[in-house]
């Protein structure tokens, strides 16, 4: 091979290489933290279930005496209905076995039950002593869907403003001079309704038929948290 072909055959494999470049990265680490936001409100929802049993030999009789009994339980509550006020509607309703010594069916027990729920308390407890037939399962207290929606947007925007807050603040204390974020979760809890316990319901029941129990809501405390990562160099 001469000469001249060689030098051709050096430069083109010099061409085809494409040159390699030193690249200063800066030093990146991830850094995982979170931020809660939370506000205390006013329980303005009142959930009152109401109920009642039967027993007999016959499955169908059984149910028809519980039908006959919510129907006309729903009659008297729908009469006082007013939209987000006071709410009507039906509940659980079953029929099942009732089993003898010798593990074999003697009869037939079935429970139904009626809602009453709503912003007028005093509306829904004077309801609920009218349905004589029924007796209180449980009632608690809770926010409406309308409070909690705004108090979770409010609360968010204070647990997201933490949240950056102390990005920054994590930021500068490990030395670092600035960050990105990283993936986030965003979840939001409350504490619901406080049912009262059966025992006390019955009792709050027979107080009911004379007059209308008075009754007093307590605070659910809304709280939004922001948890993630953040990139840092």
């Amino acid at each position: 091979m001469n000469r001249s072909l060689v030098s051709a055959l050096v430069v083109l494999l010099a061409v085809a290489q494409p040159p390699v470049w030193a690249q200063a990265t800066p030093a990146q680490q991830q850094i995982t933290l979170s931020a809660s936001g939370h506000v205390e409100a006013p329980q303005d929802w009142l959930t009152v279930r109401m109920g009642l049993t039967r027993e007999g030999a016959d499955a169908a009789a059984v149910q028809a005496q519980l039908k006959t009994a919510i129907d006309a339980a729903l009659t008297t509550a729908r009469a006082q209905v007013r939209s987000r006020q006071m709410e009507v509607r039906s509940g659980a309703f079953g029929v099942s076995p009732r089993y003898g010594r010798d593990g074999r069916i003697n009869g037939w027990q079935g429970s139904a039950e009626l809602v009453l729920e709503g912003r007028d308390v005093p509306l829904i407890t004077a309801t609920a002593g009218k349905l004589s037939t029924l007796t209180v399962n449980s009632m608690g207290f809770s926010l409406s869907r309308e409070a909690r929606r705004q108090l979770e947007s409010d609360v968010q925007a204070q647990a997201i403003e933490r949240f950056r807050a102390r990005a920054a603040e994590v930021t500068k204390a490990f030395g670092f001079s600035s960050y990105t974020l990283g993936a986030v979760n965003i979840s939001s809890t409350d504490e619901g309704a406080r049912p009262m316990p059966r025992m006390m319901a019955m009792e709050a029941k027979a107080a009911m038929a004379d007059a209308p129990l008075p009754v007093e809501a307590g605070t659910d405390t809304v709280s939004v948290t922001v948890s993630g990562s953040i990139n840092v160099r």
